[in-house]
């Protein structure tokens, strides 16, 4: 059976300087099993770090690889020459994205980006501008593994094992000629507002 090596390469923890506290949450998060949320301002290492995960994550196994295959060979999404996938998927997600295009949808349901997560990294970037209503619909993948739409027709489910990964600025930063000023900016209405979301990481990391 041919192997396909998927074309994006991930970032590699010896290229992320400095940052100790950080990689040591990042190992925990990845051999525990732990979604994780990381904290820190604009060029602090979080969408590296991120990255940095998926490429410590153990191998797929045979069975994993082909199942997470058939999900993108769904979505026409597998190199004809070279179809078994075995490398684990990332999966950055841009905070505009709609409730269909994370969890799948359309007439006939098509897997959605939480599918293509599977047995990889779903990372969510800038979490607090992601609309509630997006936010919310992870709350049953992330507890049974799956993410199930129903038509008239019928019910599809499809799986989403997935490790979320979360990145955010603790606020706004203010930088002066001589130094830098941190303003924090109030976001608690944010926060209390995707509640249901905080609540499923289970570390949390300041990455300055």
């Amino acid at each position: 059976v041919q192997e396909r090596e998927t074309e994006e390469s991930f970032p590699d923890f010896g290229d992320l300087c400095g940052q100790k506290n950080v990689r040591r949450a990042a190992e925990i998060a990845v051999a525990g099993g732990h979604n994780l949320l990381l904290i820190g301002p604009p060029g602090s290492g979080k969408t590296m770090t991120a990255g940095c995960i998926a490429g410590i994550l153990p191998p797929m196994s045979t069975e994993e690889s082909m199942e997470v295959t058939k999900i993108y060979s769904v979505m026409g999404m597998v190199n004809e020459k070279q179809p078994l996938i075995r490398k684990r998927p990332f999966r950055n997600v841009h905070h505009t994205a709609t409730r269909a295009a994370l969890i799948g949808g359309g007439m006939i349901p098509r897997p959605g980006e939480i599918s293509l997560a599977h047995q990889g990294v779903l990372f969510l970037d800038e979490l607090p501008e992601f609309k509630k209503g997006v936010l919310e619909v992870l709350r049953q993948p992330l507890e049974q593994h799956c993410i199930r739409i129903t038509r008239n027709y019928g019910t599809y489910t499809f799986p989403a094992d997935f490790m979320l990964v979360a990145a955010m600025n603790p606020g706004s930063i203010a930088y002066r000629s001589k130094g830098w000023l941190k303003s924090q900016i109030s976001k608690k209405s944010i926060f209390l507002s995707k509640l249901s979301i905080l609540v499923r990481f289970q570390l949390a990391k300041n990455s300055l």
